[in-house]
């Protein structure tokens, strides 16, 4: 009896890792499901710095048509240890991936960044602009 419990516990294990590891939903290279959404836009950024406390001056710009976002920051803001956060629409993602701090002191060169929807197909690439607020 014992014998057949062990077979039958066997064999309901084998079945379940068999249904588990089936590809019902496709995913991609992040492990991210990939979904029939084609929307793909930013709809808030943020910018953090060292202390991760906001140093925009107002609410950042962003449009959607010409894809670019506008940010002005605290004059003497560290440019070189911000934390960018994006709010994108549902099931797309970003590239480059924020893994941590960016630098911005480069204001001639803007930082782009790839939304990519959820059906993999649409990708847009946002410019952001970083303007310092003049000294008071």
């Amino acid at each position: 009896m014992k014998k057949y419990s062990i077979i039958i516990v066997s064999l309901i294990l084998i079945i379940f890792a068999w249904v588990r590891c089936s590809k019902d939903y496709p995913v991609d290279e992040d492990g991210l499901l990939i979904t029939t959404r084609a929307q793909c836009y930013v709809s808030n950024f943020e910018l953090l710095g060292a202390d991760f406390q906001t140093v925009r001056t107002t609410a950042a710009v962003i449009d959607t048509t010409a894809l670019t976002i506008n940010a002005v920051v605290f004059y003497g803001t560290d440019l070189k240890n911000l934390y960018p956060q994006f709010s994108l629409v549902t099931d797309a993602k970003l590239d480059p991936k924020i893994t941590g701090k960016v630098d911005f002191s480069d204001l001639a060169n803007p930082k782009k960044y790839t939304v990519i929807s959820g059906n993999r197909i649409v990708k847009k690439t946002y410019t952001v602009y970083i303007t310092v607020q003049p000294k008071l």
